[in-house]
């Protein structure tokens, strides 16, 4: 027996005592196993979904690896060498569930299926193993299934090239399930910015350039899958380029750098490797420089909490607090321009333009949004259709876009005449000028029927009247089904049996069933030579007929030729879909476009947001400025936020080039300090802005040093990661950047920490010349105004108000007069003692007799924590307010004795 049958046997007792680990050698495994074997070998590090039957088994490891990812029994079946074989299964309708847990714990999974019909297999032998192939490897970035991706967020293969020893670098950027492609020559130091901006579920190196120092470090955190040196070539990255592409020569896309090619050979092979020797369809390719978009760096980037909280979740984000979007496509086309700022103010104008155009009416907004509700994502949908994943479901998506599409473009032309990036989308929108498309569009709707399945497998899906060929059949099928009817009934009145009929199942087929008592009569004289015995049951018989075989291969006929003609068709729609795969692709990102002009626009309503100006010279002029994340919390608790003006000028004319920021923890400098940078992102990707009045100069890179930890996992104390994110600023930030920092120096000695931040004070003002907010708790500081020519100080307000803190998130000019750090920690709940252990200790060093030399004249800690209070002593007031009967006091006596006690409270 072949171990294909022998492995349904027996659990293995957990108390087995040696377990094959890990896949053996092929030696002495039975031809089932020696398959199995040999497909684990292709992807060794890879888990391996091998179909059997309506399972998807795993075994060796890596069935005691999903046992635990997956939280499913892991058994023992049947062994091998004399071992017993660790197994796994999870059902095959319910693989998606299981592959998408997998990948987000970070698995790549080999998928080997049945490519033989387990009947073919036997005409070869009894011990024959049905053949199998591994028809697709899913990894991060390579997944397409709906229920395996996140709708809102883009899903990123990234691979990258070096050359010319390292100092020539290039990315290749895809996303499969949306088809976009993107290639970048950039310098080897910013490959850290730009993987950061795109944020890759995963990243192809070559073996030999992983140690690279800028590959290292700009790959630190992301999923990381090493290729071999011999596929990072620039000749096989040529080759596969124009092989995926069907072109003989590269010409048509510009010229590409040998770091380029090898980016792209790289990104092409691998996508030949997970799609089993097929090609993912990718649109043609978008050249990008990195110095067309705003550079952030990881540390700004995580600090601003851009994409993602500080949670590592997309709530609490900028792009979670803005975006209003109703599509797919347009959340993944917001996300993508705020993590990319545009440096070209003719495109952050043309964007600025569409947003108005929606927000100056409500009713034209609101029309485009209600429609765009009904689109679903056509850019996915489309990917899924051309690498045959998918069903019916999206050949409707794709009719419904093209719907919606015409919807909006026949109300947007019955408007005003529209601005360029409107009439650009409506462009890609409109079908009166694409008659293909509009045809294609109308045959889909006529097609398909109104419930649809899943998959186009299950058939069903074509409507009823659209193809006469198929209505014939089915027509052929449903009467197939109406003669059943009819000779059930000729059975029962022939055999006389009212309890006789006729039933269907997967082993028999169609089959006779009587009761027990009735089955004798059918297998004597003279009914015996009609009705053939089949299967006896315990209260049951069953029995066939020749006339009853022969309809059941007629009814098998018609539904094997029905679902063949629906699989036709719907062939020739996803043929048809692949070819006008430009146009469709136009239309999907017109849709994304309008998405994101009318749901910036709802948000700008929403929060009384302004356009931004975009001045010529480096300026940072914000009046009534809010932080847009922080202030949607607090409204959604009922509560207001403090608006503030902040005004920078990097030339030192129309406001200071650096403001020193000073004043009490939580009193909001962080708030203070995030929210001018981000107004200067959001105008920059060409959003409205949360203030009054936004004036900007447009900056080359945005950088924030405002909060750090340590990092371990590189041996980086909190003050190293401080002092590396510094270095970083002042060594990059140019007359255009924009810079904000908080309490640099504050993770050593006082006198080190001050020196430090003083260098960076002056180097930023001297040397960068660029916008900068510098908060600190270093009130020396401050004295730089006096000395600085573009330097000022401003603070935030606080009062004390009954011994209590109050904050009032004001931003005033001029210095803090002092730090309130004592009465914060009062109110964070430090225990009272330390508390008055802490204001002894300020008001020594605050004494002009004191200072740091003379804190060890103070009393110890201990000491001074052990000093009971003495015994309380009453005085004269409260012996004279211990005698008293308030209730029996007369207005004069009350008089009298208010002055009785102001007398004995006299020192």
């Amino acid at each position: 027996m072949g171990f294909e049958s022998s492995v349904k046997g027996r659990d293995s007792s957990p108390q087995e005592q040696e377990v094959a680990q890990t896949p053996p050698s092929v030696e002495g495994a039975t031809p089932f196993m020696a398959q199995y074997l040999d497909m684990k070998a292709r992807h060794p590090d890879a888990m391996l979904f091998f179909r059997m039957g309506d399972f998807y088994e795993l075994f060796f490891e890596d069935a005691i690896t999903a046992g635990k990812a997956l939280g499913i029994t892991q058994t023992f079946r049947g062994q091998h060498n004399g071992q017993p074989i660790p197994m796994a299964g999870v059902p095959y309708h319910a693989a998606e569930g299981y592959l998408a847990r997998l990948i987000r714990a970070g698995y790549r999974v080999a998928v080997c299926e049945q490519t033989e019909d387990p009947a073919e297999a036997k005409k070869r032998g009894s011990k024959a193993v049905v053949r199998r192939e591994i028809v697709r490897i899913v990894t991060p970035g390579t997944i397409t299934e709906e229920s395996l991706l996140e709708a809102r967020v883009a899903n990123c293969l990234a691979s990258i090239g070096l050359a010319g020893g390292g100092r020539e670098a290039a990315l290749a950027l895809a996303d499969v399930s949306t088809g976009r492609f993107e290639v970048f020559a950039l310098d080897a130091a910013a490959l850290e910015d730009v993987l950061a901006a795109i944020g890759p579920r995963e990243v192809l190196v070559a073996d030999s350039v992983m140690a690279h120092p800028d590959v290292s470090r700009a790959v630190h955190g992301l999923t990381l899958t090493p290729r071999p040196d011999a596929r990072a070539d620039a000749k096989l990255g040529e080759r596969l380029f124009r092989e995926a592409f069907g072109v003989s020569t590269l010409d048509g896309f510009g010229i590409f750098s040998r770091a380029e090619l090898i980016a792209c050979g790289l990104l092409f092979d691998y996508l030949a490797v997970t799609q089993a020797g097929g090609q993912a369809r990718l649109d043609p390719p978008i050249r990008t420089a990195p110095d067309t978009f705003l550079a952030i760096d990881p540390a700004t980037r995580a600090s601003l909490e851009i994409e993602r909280s500080t949670r590592g979740q997309r709530q609490g984000s900028l792009v979670d607090a803005i975006d209003r979007t109703v599509t797919a496509a347009g959340a993944r086309l917001l996300a993508l321009r705020l993590g990319r700022p545009s440096r070209d103010g003719a495109e952050i104008e043309r964007r600025l333009d569409a947003v108005a155009f929606f927000l100056d009416a409500s009713d034209r907004r609101e029309f485009a949004r209600d429609a765009l509700k009904r689109a679903s994502d056509l850019e996915r949908s489309r990917m899924r259709l051309s690498l045959r994943r998918g069903g019916p479901r999206d050949l409707a998506a794709l009719a419904a876009c093209l719907r919606v599409g015409e919807e909006i473009c026949a109300d947007v032309s019955s408007q005003d005449t529209p601005p360029a990036e409107i009439a650009s989308a409506c462009t890609a929108l409109s079908l009166a000028d694409k008659p293909r498309l509009a045809a294609f569009a109308q045959q889909i709707v006529a097609a398909l029927a109104r419930e649809l399945p899943v998959q186009a497998r299950d058939g069903g899906f074509i409507a009823q009247g659209y193809d006469p060929a198929l209505d014939e059949t089915r027509a052929l099928k449903e009467d197939a089904r109406g003669v059943i009817a009819r000779l059930e009934a000729e059975y029962a009145a022939e055999t006389a049996i009212s309890g006789l009929r006729i039933k269907h199942n997967n082993v028999l087929g169609f089959f006779i069933e009587v009761n027990a008592k009735h089955g004798d009569v059918l297998m004597r004289p003279p009914l015996a030579g009609t009705y053939i015995h089949r299967q006896t049951m315990a209260n049951a018989m069953r029995f066939s007929t020749t006339q009853l075989n022969e309809l059941e291969a007629k009814i098998s006929r018609a539904d094997g030729e029905a679902l063949a003609r629906e699989m036709d068709i719907f062939n020739r729609f996803v043929s048809e879909a692949d070819a006008l795969g430009p146009e469709l692709a136009l239309v999907a990102d017109g849709l994304a476009r309008l998405d994101i002009a009318a749901a910036n626009a709802e948000w700008a309503a929403e929060v009384s947001a302004v356009r931004p100006e975009i001045a010529d010279a480096p300026v940072f002029e914000a009046e009534g400025a809010r932080h847009p994340v922080v202030e949607a919390a607090l409204r959604a608790t009922g509560q207001g936020f403090t608006a503030n003006d902040c005004r920078l000028d990097a030339r030192g004319q129309a406001g200071p080039r650096l403001t020193l920021i000073t004043g009490p923890n939580m009193a909001g400098k962080s708030t203070f300090l995030r929210q001018n940078v981000l107004l200067a992102i959001l105008a920059q990707a060409g959003c409205y802005v949360p203030a009054r009045k936004l004036r900007l100069g447009l900056a080359d890179r945005v950088f924030s040093r405002v909060g750090a930890s340590d990092d371990l996992s590189r041996g980086r104390s909190t003050f190293m990661v401080e002092m590396i994110e510094t270095a970083a600023i002042l060594n990059q930030a140019t007359v255009n950047s924009i810079v904000i920092l908080d309490e640099v120096g504050r993770g050593t000695s006082t006198w080190d920490g001050l020196a430090i931040a003083w260098a960076a004070v002056e180097h930023l003002h001297e040397v960068n010349k660029c916008r900068a907010l510098f908060a600190t708790h270093y009130h020396e500081l401050t004295v730089l105004a006096d000395t600085l020519a573009a330097c000022a100080n401003a603070s935030l307000r606080a009062q004390e108000w009954k011994g209590d803190l109050v904050f009032l998130h004001e931003v005033k000019p001029g210095p803090a007069d002092r730090s309130y750090g004592v009465q914060v920690a009062k109110l964070a709940g430090l225990p009272s003692a330390a508390v008055k252990r802490a204001e002894a200790v300020l008001k020594r060093l605050e004494s002009k007799e004191g200072g740091a030399k003379r804190l060890e004249e103070l009393p110890l800690f201990a000491t001074f924590v052990a000093e009971e209070p003495a015994e309380y002593q009453p005085s004269e007031a409260d012996r004279i307010l211990a005698e008293l009967d308030p209730d029996t006091l007369t207005p004069k006596e009350a008089l009298e004795l208010v002055y009785r006690l102001k007398q004995a409270a006299k020192p």
